[in-house]
């Protein structure tokens, strides 16, 4: 095992609606990070423990957390499309639905500047993630 620093081309980004309850949070991360993970290229290997049980891979890479407020995810959200990056999206109204083809009708209903957004995920290159992060506090 080497101790050296590993340096990722891309970024994995979560960013938050910094007036979620605990639950919606974790829930909104989960949802969002599985948008991203629909890319096998970022999972890792499995793991394996010494009693020899297998695990899921997970992302092989660090995912940084992040909150703003409404204002601050739509633009988020606009940077990122602009620039064609990856990115997932949450509509507070998804809280309400059961499926996810009830998640895709709500997101089919506003055009992304009308988003409800409580909650983006991005994913592209380092340092294209890092310019459209810029000034976005992280998750606390």
């Amino acid at each position: 095992m080497t101790d050296e620093p590993v340096r990722f081309p891309t970024r994995i980004a979560l960013i938050l609606r910094d007036d979620l309850e605990p639950w919606q949070s974790v829930n909104v991360a989960a949802f969002l990070a599985s948008g991203v993970a629909a890319d096998a290229d970022l999972l890792g290997e499995p793991y394996l423990d010494a009693d020899g049980t297998e695990y899921l891979a997970i992302f092989g890479q660090p995912v940084i957390v992040m909150e703003g407020d409404g204002d601050v995810l739509q633009g988020v959200r606009a940077r990122a499309v602009a620039r064609g990056l990856r990115v997932s999206v949450y509509d507070r109204r998804m809280f309400g639905t059961t499926h996810d083809a009830a998640n895709r009708e709500v997101v089919a209903e506003s055009a992304g500047v009308d988003l409800d957004l409580v909650g983006v995920a991005v994913h592209g290159p380092k340092n294209a993630v890092d310019r459209i992060l810029k000034g976005v506090p992280r998750h606390r």
